[in-house]
């Protein structure tokens, strides 16, 4: 399996297709590439070269003793496009892979041609309520589901490399790197060369006016919502999905 030996982690990536400008998967928290892509992936590997990867203590790429903020996952897929000889791609992020993408494209702007945000947060405060209340999580339907958190933990106990943290170890160390996580300056998301798709489900964690406030602050960004779509569900949508980010990436 491809691994990419970076500092102090190895990163498990995978590639697909072939041609074009390389796109970049990252998925979210508690996400590996099949669970986060599986229905959107083969379509746009059909295209293009397609970069999957996962992120620390994620799928095949083990937890280790460093804190995961998002400067350091950014700084691993800045690794991986060092190892692969990659000077620029498009990114597509999903939610912790969303922010990690954008914090490459605020530090980096050389790098990332075009951007796909998707249930991504760029300030606090940018979800629903009941997403950061405990006591409303068990009742609210934009949470995943229990099928989405068994598929989760099966796939963690499945892929993870031997003697790997458990899943409930890398929530522990993802949890306070969430809730402490402050956003981007306008300044500094004003130095965002990519062309930027903003996307969101229309019963996402992320609420529409911070979608909006994304765009708006981003220099050339548009806003995308899918409809019928939760958090989890977003990039299920494959038949609205896969249109608008194939017309997004379009040259």
């Amino acid at each position: 399996m491809p691994y990419a030996p970076l500092d102090p982690l190895e990163l498990y990536f995978e590639e697909h297709g072939a041609g074009g400008t390389p796109l970049l998967l990252v998925p979210g928290g508690h996400l590996t590439i099949e669970l986060n892509f599986a229905d959107v992936l083969p379509e746009l590997a059909s295209r293009r070269r397609v970069v999957a990867v996962e992120q620390q203590g994620h799928g095949r790429t083990a937890d280790v003793d460093r804190e995961p903020t998002i400067s350091a996952l950014a700084g691993d897929l800045l690794g991986l496009l060092d190892h692969l000889g990659l000077d620029r791609v498009d990114v597509c992020g999903f939610s912790l892979g969303a922010m990690a993408a954008m914090e490459l494209a605020v530090r980096y702007p050389e790098r990332v041609d075009r951007l796909v945000f998707a249930g991504g947060t760029v300030r606090a405060g940018g979800y629903h309520a009941e997403i950061t209340d405990p006591e409303r999580w068990a009742t609210s339907t934009r949470m995943p589901t229990e099928d989405d958190f068994a598929a989760m933990a099966r796939e963690h106990e499945r892929l993870a490399p031997p003697g790997a943290a458990g899943m409930e170890a890398v929530g522990a160390k993802l949890g306070p790197v969430i809730e402490g996580f402050t956003g981007w300056s306008d300044d500094e998301l004003a130095r965002v060369t990519a062309r930027t798709l903003v996307l969101i489900g229309d019963h996402d964690f992320v609420t529409v006016e911070h979608a909006e406030l994304t765009r708006d602050l981003l220099p050339e960004a548009t806003l995308a919502i899918v409809p019928n779509a939760t958090h989890n569900g977003l990039m299920h949508r494959a038949s609205v999905v896969v249109p608008l980010v194939e017309d997004h990436l379009a040259r």
